[in-house]
């Protein structure tokens, strides 16, 4: 009888740890999930830049935002953007630590409408690594990205005109690395060079 009760409270136990690491594992499987199909209004991370550009013509709109615990100033340089569909763009963001420590950072982002988010092509972003900044420091964060041709041909894209790509930084209380990046990452330095758009302050 001892035994029995033993591997019963051996199961329990497994089924309990298997519950629990599911569930930790639940948020950045949903994340993933999200970025890989642009599910929820998440963007898509692109591993080149776009070859075609049409003539169609689309506005960005940049939202920024800040979590609770994290005392930081975080804007766009440019509210908005007019480029062509295809077309390969830089936006910049502005970050600045108004603590007096050293803060540590992660960007949180989607697209509106949800739909747009499956053509949000992202090259390189400053959403992609943790960020650290010094107490006072100022540092831009470039995002480069385009939007995919494909939309203009898709029953639920080919009508949007108008998207706004929204972050949120959310304070990180254990950084993956001591070595955090306290600098954003860089636009890519090769294949075609990205441009400005015509951003509309």
């Amino acid at each position: 009888m001892l035994n029995r009760n033993a591997k019963v409270a051996v199961i329990c136990a497994s089924v309990v740890v298997g519950m629990g690491g599911l569930a930790y594992a639940a948020v950045p499987l949903y994340r993933m999930f999200c970025q890989a199909t642009g599910f929820n209004g998440a963007t898509l991370r692109a591993v080149a830049p776009s070859t075609q550009v049409l003539n169609e013509t689309v506005r960005v709109r940049f939202d920024s935002n800040v979590a609770p615990g994290l005392d930081w100033e975080f804007v766009p340089v440019a509210t908005t953007m007019e480029l062509k569909i295809g077309e390969n763009a830089l936006a910049i963001y502005k970050a600045t630590n108004h603590s007096s420590v050293p803060q540590v950072g992660s960007a949180t982002f989607n697209v509106t409408p949800e739909q747009a988010g499956a053509f949000f092509n992202k090259i390189q972003c400053f959403c992609f690594t943790e960020q650290r900044l010094e107490p006072g420091e100022t540092v831009e964060m470039p995002v480069s990205f385009f939007i995919d041709p494909a939309i203009v041909s898709d029953p639920d894209g080919k009508h949007i005109r108008a998207i706004t790509l929204s972050y949120t930084f959310h304070p990180v209380a254990t950084p993956r690395s001591s070595a955090a990046v306290s600098a954003p990452a860089r636009e890519p330095t090769s294949g075609s060079e990205p441009s400005k758009g015509s951003p509309k302050g």
